[in-house]
């Protein structure tokens, strides 16, 4: 015979996929209303899924603040282990299917997103044609905080960076360059660094990977840098830059066909280089399943990318 504080202790671990599902979908989206709508349940539903996962293990997992649900220490505990368990969940549903079943969820910052990334996902894709590759674009930071978040397995970003619970893998290397319109006053002349520090440049937003190395370069080899606009779209700083006066920085992935095609020119300048490697972001808790390890290993292959750049 069970006794009552054995029969309480079964109950408590009586816990389901589905009610880490709607877990894992409130840390994301804040909200039960957010995650039923990520996973095609009703409101209702998900509450009482979340109140029962959290009766089953006996502890609250969100602070409740007004109608948002944000996670607590307890549920930051949980986040990596139901990630895990959710993931390898799909994985044994996949081992008899077509392989790479589960969508491949990777987040890009602009310049990797924007000019390296659909030629390999098209590759992956014509070689892999029953997987999926979700792509989502934002500046560095928002490319950090989605691998943090779990809301991604693998993240691109540009430049040196640091997070306690991300690794960083070097990947391909980079170059910045200064840009002009073809017929700015410095586009045919080796510009000098009181010329650079005397006209207007056009940059990234601030928490990009490409504004981070911009202004160390810039900064540390001018006596100022007068930055006249601040956009978040590289094509929008090459349209800039080839309608007006004012200078940009930007990859030289990012440019290199503008700059082929004639619509903008590279400026020689006397700075020294300002070089950066692009890395891969992974989650330290995060079990790369199978679709993530042959894709890291098909984006590590592309050594003729790095040609581009030389």
């Amino acid at each position: 015979m069970i006794d009552k504080s054995n029969q309480q202790s079964f109950q408590r671990l009586r816990l389901n996929l589905r009610h880490l599902e709607v877990f894992l979908a409130t840390a994301r989206g804040g909200s039960t209303r957010a995650a039923a709508n990520r996973i095609a349940r009703s409101q209702s539903a998900a509450s009482t899924s979340l109140a029962d996962l959290e009766a089953a293990l006996g502890v609250e997992l969100f602070d409740r603040i007004g109608r948002r649900l944000l996670l607590n220490e307890n549920g930051r505990a949980l986040l990596p282990k139901a990630q895990a368990l959710v993931e390898q969940a799909t994985e044994v549903q996949a081992l008899f299917m077509d392989e790479h079943a589960a969508p491949l969820r990777v987040a890009a910052s602009f310049t990797i997103g924007e000019y390296l990334l659909p030629s390999l996902v098209s590759q992956w894709v014509q070689l892999h044609p029953k997987s999926q590759v979700h792509l989502r674009i934002g500046n560095t930071s928002e490319v950090i905080a989605a691998v943090a978040g779990f809301d991604v397995d693998i993240g691109f970003i540009e430049g040196a960076q640091t997070h306690s619970e991300l690794v960083f893998r070097p990947w391909l290397d980079d170059e910045m360059v200064i840009l002009a319109a073809p017929g700015h006053p410095l586009a045919n002349r080796c510009a000098t660094a009181r010329q650079l520090a005397n006209v207007t440049w056009v940059l990234r937003e601030q928490g990009s990977g490409t504004r981070q190395i911009a202004d160390e370069w810039l900064l540390k080899n001018l006596a100022h840098v007068r930055v006249g606009f601040e956009l978040g779209s590289t094509e929008a700083i090459k349209r800039l830059v080839a309608t007006s006066d004012a200078l940009g920085c930007l990859s030289r992935y990012a440019v290199a066909q503008s700059v082929e095609d004639g619509h903008l020119v590279e400026l020689r300048t006397r700075l020294p280089k300002a070089t950066r490697k692009f890395a891969i972001a992974l989650h330290r808790e995060k079990r790369l399943g199978r679709a993530t390890t042959d894709f890291l290993a098909h984006c590590s292959a592309a050594a003729p990318l790095r040609l581009v750049a030389s």
